[in-house]
């Protein structure tokens, strides 16, 4: 993604994805920097980070500084059917920072889709979620599960919810040795045993791995998740972005809130997922609304090193002048050079603060001199 002058990398992120976003048919959602904590401390597994910056406002309640966007949207929808609300975010969100481990003001964009939830209205944000990895970085994956698979191989035993974490932990450290014990232990059949360690062998390209999600579906609710992962993947085709797609099972989230299809975003050069998401009804249930929710987020911090990384130049000319040069003159040479499609940023003198892809000076007659050439 390239930097234009007078903003900033993360400012250049947000002004492409809103634009992406906004092509179909997405509204900007925006809300205040504080919600009553009590929205947070009920949903807190839904929280990347439990802790939760606070204060008492004037009337008393216990506020809190957001550490989250997708609980204030789900929470100010109209629960309605007929039409589902689309809404982008390009938020600030307050939370410990991985690095320092210390509160940190990151600014966040994402979407929700909110209401009746289709297999276009899922497909949809798969799309816009694979489209913004590609708008970052070409070298990008876009990795799916289907937590709907996964708890309908889990439906057809007798196992506690307890039991069914227990496992569900072990798929996502890829554990097959843990599972077959777990299964072992908890009685579960020796088929569905082999599926659940199967699920933690299955990552790759979409074509590839499809046909042995096909081999292990139980029932169903199986069915449906695979027939569905066919629809996306279908509708990413068309799209023209289904490149860098995988199938990983080993992705799995609380089945409190998630319910559905779950992916996660790489680029190159960034060791953790830049972008998360998935259909979360459970959650929505949870805030007593009846409505369907899915929607993914782009933490922009976790960019800002690869992106600072790829811009290696604050302006593409830096142009100098001296006290002789009339002003009409360098008013004239800092037009020409704009209008050629370069930044330009004109001083008296090259200081060294200045990172650019050529210096030139220019004279007194208006004739402008090239210096230097970083290219």
């Amino acid at each position: 993604m390239n930097s234009a002058i007078g903003f900033s990398n993360e400012e250049m992120a947000v002004m492409s994805l809103s634009k992406l976003y906004r092509q179909y048919g997405f509204k900007q959602f925006k809300m205040s920097k504080f919600e009553e904590y009590d929205l947070y401390a009920k949903n807190k597994d839904f929280l990347l980070s439990s802790n939760v910056i606070t204060f008492t406002d004037t009337n008393g309640k216990l506020m809190a500084l957001k550490p989250d966007v997708t609980l204030s949207i789900v929470k100010s929808s109209n629960d309605a059917f007929k039409e589902p609300e689309k809404v982008y975010y390009s938020e600030n969100v307050y939370r410990v920072d991985k690095g320092t481990h210390q509160f940190k003001e990151i600014m966040q964009v994402g979407l929700e889709c909110v209401g009746d939830i289709d297999v276009y209205s899922v497909s949809e944000v798969i799309m816009l979620a694979k489209k913004s990895l590609d708008a970052i970085s070409e070298r990008n994956i876009l990795d799916i599960s289907h937590m709907g698979f996964i708890t309908g191989i889990l439906d057809g035993t007798d196992l506690s919810d307890k039991q069914k974490k227990k496992i569900i932990v072990c798929i996502r450290e890829k554990n097959t040795l843990a599972i077959e014990s777990c299964c072992k232990e908890f009685g579960v059949d020796e088929k569905t045993a082999r599926s659940l360690a199967v699920l933690t062998e299955i990552y790759g390209s979409f074509p590839k791995c499809i046909e042995r999600i096909k081999e292990i579906s139980v029932n169903e609710k199986t069915d449906e998740a695979v027939k569905e992962l066919e629809s996306i993947y279908s509708f990413l085709e068309i799209y023209g972005c289904s490149n860098g797609v995988n199938l990983d099972f080993s992705i799995v989230n609380d089945l409190n809130y998630y319910n559905g299809v779950i992916f996660q975003g790489f680029i190159d050069g960034v060791p953790s997922s830049v972008l998360t998401g998935g259909r979360y009804d459970n959650l929505v249930h949870k805030l007593k609304k009846k409505s369907g929710a899915i929607g993914f987020a782009v933490y922009l911090d976790l960019l800002s090193r690869l992106m600072n990384g790829d811009i290696m130049f604050d302006v593409d000319v830096l142009l100098i002048y001296d006290d002789s040069v009339d002003i009409s003159v360098l008013a004239q040479a800092v037009k020409d050079i704009s209008e050629s499609g370069k930044s330009v940023k004109a001083q008296k003198v090259n200081s060294g603060g200045v990172k650019y892809r050529q210096l030139m000076k220019v004279k007194d007659s208006g004739e402008v001199e090239l210096i230097e050439t970083n290219d």
